[in-house]
């Protein structure tokens, strides 16, 4: 399918009429005829019923005017964005959930105010899954705990995480998994590096963990430690949220198990204008050193 023919399609369908479609398009009224009929020869399908002067969209038809609406509108976008330097369009943005409530809220308001005319969507998930849908440009970009390695990612540090284990607000001094009476663990599913890290402190002190109970929030995570279930690993940056902080007790860890840098992540081969103009509110934000994207 040629670009053209798809917008002598949609100005038949918005005009009504092949009529007033070549009135619109400047053309003879026998060339846009001609030319949807070459467009359902390719397509091997009728994409109108024809009563008369009036044209009725096939079902087939109503499927193409979607697929016509999306390809000639992100066809403008691209042409927009070559053309300015300003960041436009839609820019679909990945995060942890724990990133996304207690890191973006304030840059996010900021590159809003700055750039009205990029469309902000925001999705959470885990790194696994952020990545998969960065890969397969569904996501123009996330924000993911390290590590990063895959090759056909660009990625650049944007801030490094204090990670902390809490615990109900009575419990003695944590260094180590054999202060804990009870090795139950509160987290996210499998796919969460925090998670990860928290299984790898226990093997590292050679203490096997007990029962993993998974929850789908940091604010239930929290609650169940708060009322003595178990123990978590999580950014300290949550606590500031969480309204009951005075029934959990912090416990800090090594930086080898305490640190944790999180990177925004996209596709080398990705228009980058929107994507670096993010990435600099968030530095500003939370002030990383600068400097060319690494691998």
């Amino acid at each position: 399918m040629e670009f053209s023919d798809l917008q002598i399609f949609r100005t038949v369908v918005q005009a009504g009429g092949v009529v007033r479609a070549a009135e619109v398009l400047h053309r003879a009224q026998s060339s846009v005829t001609a030319r949807i009929k070459v467009l359902e020869e390719k397509l091997d399908v009728q994409l109108f019923l024809r009563e008369g002067r009036r044209m009725q969209l096939t079902p087939q038809g109503k499927i193409l005017v979607g697929y016509a609406d999306r390809m000639l509108d992100l066809a403008k976008e691209a042409t927009n964005a070559i053309k300015s330097d300003r960041p436009t369009g839609v820019l679909r943005l990945g995060a942890m959930e724990s990133t996304a409530a207690a890191r973006l809220p304030e840059p996010l308001g900021r590159f809003h105010e700055r750039y009205p005319e990029v469309a902000l969507e925001l999705f959470s998930g885990d790194p696994l899954d952020l990545i998969k849908q960065v890969l397969g440009s569904e996501l123009d970009a996330a924000l993911i705990a390290d590590p990063v390695s895959d090759p056909r990612l660009e990625s650049i540090e944007i801030y490094d995480e204090e990670l902390v284990i809490v615990a109900e607000a009575r419990h003695a001094r944590i260094s180590s998994p054999k202060d804990l009476p009870s090795k139950t663990i509160l987290a996210f599913h499998p796919g969460c590096p925090h998670r990860k890290r928290l299984e790898d402190w226990f093997l590292r002190g050679r203490v096997a963990p007990g029962r993993i109970v998974e929850a789908g929030s940091y604010h239930l995570i929290l609650g169940c430690v708060a009322v003595g279930m178990g123990i978590a690993l999580v950014p300290h940056s949550v606590l500031d949220s969480y309204a009951e902080r005075d029934r959990l007790s912090v416990h800090r860890l090594n930086s080898k198990f305490g640190r944790a840098k999180t990177r925004l992540v996209w596709l080398k081969e990705a228009p980058q204008t929107k994507i670096l103009a993010l990435s600099a509110v968030l530095l500003e934000s939370y002030g990383a050193p600068q400097g060319a994207p690494a691998v």
